[in-house]
């Protein structure tokens, strides 16, 4: 059954298309290691393996990962109760709700289905934001379970984690692997260069689709609630409380980055903010401030 979330014709288009290409990159991948390492069978039972873990734990990777775990009703009522709502008001199966014990300001959405979702926020959330604002944060996140992008950037990841693990594996086996003979030596460099060469092009397809995902979140949450400015309040809060952050307590959160409402970065990204997972916070709140005159409502700061 549809929610009631605003579809998105484009982020649909969007993510066909990187799934389409990166489906085209997985198969020339898989021919070429079959082609080096000279055994088929030994490539795809480990690239399934690491396919299906990814697809079917991907929510328990993630909570595990960022420190969460799934609460209560009675343990937290008020967060259990805008969860209820949302889900309600936009005819989607509750998610299982999770908190993570970390000061750093941020949620996420993860799962395979809407049946299978977790919509996890910190505990540095849960205490900055106010009732109102915490709702746009949670609509945001489920309207990545609503558009299905969730299970689709679960998927569109694969490729390059596996793309990484067979270059950390060259690596350290042309490092610590002793003496080898030229043709080993060869075949090693040339599975180093073409998962590189993966690696790099869908990490580029991802960030590409990533940055659309968030503007359509943002939009669609504004649109169900009929509150863009308390989620451009709420973007505005978090974007500056994270920038305060220390960069070192940020890098293990930073691996989830396209996951998050707010990329995990410090006050300076520099280069990074080529290769961004999200649009940026002007991007953001002049688009929410676009929603705002639409519906009537006041100019979110910033949005104007």
């Amino acid at each position: 059954m549809p929610s009631r979330f605003r579809s998105d014709r484009r982020l649909t288009v969007r993510m066909g298309l990187t799934l389409f290409l990166l489906g085209l990159l997985y198969v020339a991948f898989v021919a070429a290691l079959i082609a080096l390492l000279k055994s088929w069978v030994l490539v795809v039972v480990i690239a399934a393996l690491v396919l299906g873990a990814q697809y079917w734990f991907s929510d328990r990777i993630a909570l595990f990962a960022m420190r969460g775990r799934v609460v209560e009703r009675d343990e937290y009522p008020e967060l259990h109760g805008v969860v209820d709502r949302l889900s309600a008001l936009a005819d989607l199966p509750k998610p299982v709700v999770a908190v993570s014990d970390m000061d750093m300001p941020n949620a996420f959405a993860t799962g395979r289905t809407a049946d299978h979702a977790v919509v996890c926020v910190t505990s540095g959330l849960l205490r900055r934001l106010e009732p109102a604002e915490l709702e746009g944060v949670l609509a945001h996140e489920l309207s990545h379970v609503a558009h299905k992008d969730v299970a689709v950037m679960t998927v569109a990841s694969f490729l390059g984690v596996i793309a990484g693990l067979i270059v950390r594996f060259a690596f350290y086996s042309q490092l610590f692997g002793g003496r080898r003979d030229q043709n080993t030596a060869v075949v090693l460099a040339g599975v180093m260069g073409v998962s590189a060469a993966v690696y790099a092009l869908s990490f580029l397809l991802i960030r590409t689709l990533s940055r659309y995902r968030e503007l359509a979140a943002d939009r669609s949450a504004a649109l169900l609630t009929g509150r863009p400015s308390a989620l451009a309040a709420a973007l505005t809060k978090v974007s500056g409380d994270i920038a305060r952050i220390p960069t070192r307590d940020l890098r293990t959160a930073q691996a989830f980055n396209a996951f998050y409402f707010t990329p995990a970065l410090g006050s300076k990204p520099g280069l990074s903010r080529f290769f961004a997972t999200h649009p940026s916070l002007a991007e953001r709140l002049a688009q929410l401030g676009r929603i705002s005159a639409e519906l009537g409502g006041p100019t979110p700061p910033g949005g104007a």
